[in-house]
């Protein structure tokens, strides 16, 4: 289905899961409710779409114009949002408002104590000196963000995905990273201290206690 022409198609509570639907033309569908989870979105014309209550965890949304798309509802766990085209008109839940304009350099990500990015995709993510303490990003992708100085105190990093990350001089006292990976991340000596490693993926591999 790629590069499909669906503009004004109606697929509200369509079955598309996993569906190759890169380049595509939606401008205008009704895709509300429908099952978008997996899909490869990449570079798909979305404006004006009504995507409410769409199922769009694990899709790769990246290059997609999302101009003018209700995605209120909608679920946007751990899809990738980097380079999306979204506008005012574009209606997002405020979390994953603040995951977009994190991803896409257009936050301050200075100040981020206490928020919810759960689940969200922030692999890259550019997090050096950010605080976040107290933030809940359990189940989120931090893959090769840069968390270098960055305030992890009390932190939820359950399940996280840390691989690769810089987390040189970042401060993770009472940080929780149960089961989360740290393969690959570059740490600073005495890193853990202070934290809960139950079933993480240390960053040699191997798997704590």
């Amino acid at each position: 289905m790629s590069e499909a022409d669906l503009s004004e198609a109606d697929l509200s509570e369509a079955d598309l899961s996993e569906a190759d639907l890169s380049e595509a033309d939606l401008s205008e569908a009704d895709l509300s409710w429908a099952d978008l989870s997996e899909a490869k979105l990449w570079q798909a014309n979305l404006s004006g779409a009504d995507l409410s209550g769409a199922n769009l965890s694990w899709a790769d949304l990246s290059g997609a114009d999302l101009r003018g798309v209700n995605l209120q509802g909608s679920d946007l766990h751990r899809a990738t949002l980097k380079g999306t085209l979204v506008s005012a008109e574009t209606q997002m839940d405020p979390k994953w408002r603040l995951v977009w304009e994190i991803v896409n350099g257009q936050a301050n990500a200075k100040n981020l104590s206490g928020a919810d990015l759960s689940g969200a995709d922030l692999s890259g993510a550019d997090l050096s000196g950010a605080n976040l303490s107290g933030t809940n990003l359990s189940g989120a992708n931090l893959s090769e963000a840069k968390l270098w100085q960055a305030n992890l105190s009390g932190a939820d990093l359950w399940q996280a995905n840390l691989s690769g990350a810089e987390l040189r001089e970042a401060n993770l006292d009472g940080t929780d990273l149960r089961g989360a990976n740290l393969k690959g991340a570059k740490l600073s000596p005495g890193w853990n201290r202070f934290v809960d490693l139950s079933r993480a993926i240390l960053p040699d591999g191997t798997i704590h206690p």
